[in-house]
């Protein structure tokens, strides 16, 4: 079954092992894997992942373009492998967004990722909301939803933004919310313009807990993803397994839904 890795960090090799170090400092999580794409590639081999949704995330508002680039040429340097989102960063102009994606549209770029954790900024803030307004419907927005630690990304913050901009289409990563999967699943499901993927989640879960969300915002808005440099593709194959799911549910999950959700 062809297998599509919808939540992947990457970073230039120069600065790979001290970026994905930060990330577990942060999370209070020792990383897998260091963040080069070669380990990526050679991760994915084991796994059988044919394709991945690669990302990045500006902590500054000097970043933005550097990491736009550094997405961009890794696409293309990926023989069709990789597909990119873009970044943007809560301090940036309307006139800067606005730009900015105009010009990640042109190279291709298929949608954006936003942590409202990382970047410090609350999903349903007012500056939040200009900046989706520019964007809107434009290309989609991956969010790292859920931190108890924080209030930037409950589930309820990110259904606000939602339902102001139902042209806009959002995912809710770690399915609705990392460590407020119970939240999530109370305010989220039913809601037309938002998807999931289960990245980060089901080293978490009991499979049957997994299954339960999964089948409460709806087979066909779930993606598969294993939060690279975070967790192992082999690892999240054999956690995916243990739900107790049909064949193209499956298929769904690890193939046709971000496949169909991209336009690829």
């Amino acid at each position: 079954m062809q297998i599509f890795d919808a939540h992947v960090h990457i970073y230039p090799d120069k600065i790979a092992e001290k970026a994905a170090a930060n990330v577990g400092k942060f999370y209070e999580i020792p990383m897998k894997f260091n963040g080069m794409i070669s380990t990526l590639l050679d991760n994915c081999k084991k796994a059988g992942v044919e394709r991945c949704l690669v990302h990045s995330v500006a902590t500054t508002h000097d970043q933005v373009c550097k990491i736009n680039d550094f997405i961009h040429a890794s696409v293309e340097a990926s023989g069709g492998m990789f597909v990119g989102f873009c970044t943007l960063h809560p301090s940036m102009t309307a006139d800067e967004i606005d730009a900015e994606v105009k010009r990640v549209i042109s190279l291709g770029l298929h949608g954006i990722k936003l942590h409202p954790d990382c970047q410090k900024f609350a999903i349903d803030d007012k500056h939040a909301m200009e900046m989706y307004e520019i964007i809107d419907g434009r290309l989609p927005i991956l969010f790292h939803t859920g931190d108890k630690r924080y209030n930037y990304s409950h589930p309820s913050q990110l259904k606000t933004a939602a339902l102001r901009f139902p042209k806009q289409r959002m995912i809710a990563a770690h399915l609705g919310g990392y460590s407020e999967w119970e939240n999530a699943v109370k305010v989220l499901p039913g809601i037309e313009n938002i998807w999931y993927d289960e990245s980060s989640s089901l080293n978490y879960l009991t499979p049957e807990k997994a299954k339960e969300y999964i089948l409460a915002y709806g087979v066909e808005r779930v993606f598969w993803g294993t939060d690279y440099p975070m967790w192992s593709a082999s690892d999240e194959v054999e956690r995916f397994n243990r739900i107790d799911l049909d064949e193209t549910q499956r298929r769904m999950i690890l193939w046709d839904n971000i496949t169909g959700f991209l336009g690829l």
